[in-house]
C-alpha cells in the first residue's frame, strides 16, 4: 500500500465541532475532535480532544480539501 493511500485511509471522514453562543454568524465554532467511518458504513469512531464540553451542540463536518488536493 502506498504512503498516500495509507494516509488517506487514516484521515478522518469528519471534523467534530462544538457550536455555542447563538445561530448563524453569531455562533462560536470550536474544533474538538475527529470522526472516522466504520468499515461497514454503519457508524463512526469519534475521538474528542476537549472535555468537558460547554453547553452547545456537536456538529460533524467533512474536512475541506487543503491546497494541492490533500486533506
Amino acid at each position: 500500500m502506498s504512503k498516500k493511500t495509507e494516509t488517506a485511509k487514516n484521515s478522518p471522514a469528519y471534523h467534530v465541532f462544538c457550536v455555542t453562543n447563538g445561530e448563524g454568524d453569531k455562533a462560536a465554532w470550536a474544533e474538538i475532535g475527529s470522526a472516522w467511518k466504520h468499515k461497514d458504513g454503519l457508524g463512526f469512531n469519534i475521538q474528542l480532544k476537549a472535555l468537558p464540553l460547554p453547553e452547545g451542540r456537536i456538529v460533524l463536518r467533512e474536512p475541506k480539501a487543503k491546497e494541492g488536493g490533500a486533506q
